[in-house]
């Protein structure tokens, strides 16, 4: 008889997973087969998720941090540092986390414009830096970062949200570049109108004017993400880096 086919568990690490888009790509990376080190700020939320995870059959475990502490040695970069030591090896990283803090240029504070930028930019920066050694070791690495169509064509009262989303754009194009010689594609998401937590509050208005713009004329959902996800993160996906793949109905035709 010839060599037993071995297959590899990958680790993807999906932050900002308790929720929305987060929540269904690590839904997703479970069903693919992959291990999901689920990340958010506060555990028990990811508890739950991971329990919903294991009931399907998958694998996962959890990782509180807050994405805000994201300067050398800080929360984030000894986050990824742990997973890479606790499982021996690191290959998807997805760049799921953040917040908005949303006003006018003329009324926007330092604050509202770093704190945004921290946990939007810089934190993925962080992440990617702690984690790229793993991924070379592995020869094998997937760096997915989950941008907006904001980041793209800009969006009136979003500047600190925007620019940061452009900033991860940028970033992305640089690790492919740096990167793509050892194995380790990166690449972006961009979402358009997505139904979660951080949109159910828009008013009706702005609701019909989003899917005015849109070729397709439905709201999008976490699952159209978490599919393009599943996608630029599997081993498949080896000759596609440096992308930015706007998820969004066709809004930007990017």
């Amino acid at each position: 008889m010839g060599d037993a086919v071995q297959t590899v568990t990958r680790v993807a690490v999906v932050t900002g997973a308790s929720r929305g888009i987060g929540k269904a790509i690590a839904l997703r990376l479970a069903r693919d087969g992959r291990h999901v080190v689920l990340v958010a700020r506060s555990a028990p939320p990811l508890n739950d998720l991971k329990a919903q995870i294991e009931a399907a059959g998958g694998r996962a475990s959890v990782k509180a941090c807050d994405m805000g502490d994201a300067g050398e040695g800080g929360a984030v970069a000894k986050m990824i540092e742990q997973v890479a030591e606790e499982h021996g090896r690191l290959d998807i990283l997805v760049n799921n986390a953040g917040i908005t803090r949303d006003n006018l240029v003329l009324r926007m504070s330092d604050a509202e414009w770093d704190e945004v930028v921290r946990v939007n930019l810089t934190a993925a920066f962080a992440a990617i830096r702690a984690g790229a050694r793993s991924m070379m070791r592995g020869k094998f690495g997937r760096i997915v970062n989950i941008a907006s169509t904001s980041g793209v064509i800009g969006n009136a009262g979003q500047a600190n949200y925007a620019a940061a989303k452009a900033g991860l754009i940028g970033l992305s194009k640089t690790i492919a570049r740096e990167l793509g010689g050892k194995g380790i594609t990166c690449n972006v998401i961009a979402p358009g109108y997505i139904e979660t937590d951080m949109t159910a509050n828009l008013p009706a208005q702005v609701k019909e004017h989003v899917l005015g713009m849109q070729s397709v004329k439905r709201t999008g959902q976490g699952d159209d993400i978490a599919a393009a996800v599943s996608y630029v993160s599997s081993d498949e996906a080896g000759f596609l880096t440096g992308q930015v793949i706007c998820v969004d109905g066709g809004m930007t035709m990017c």
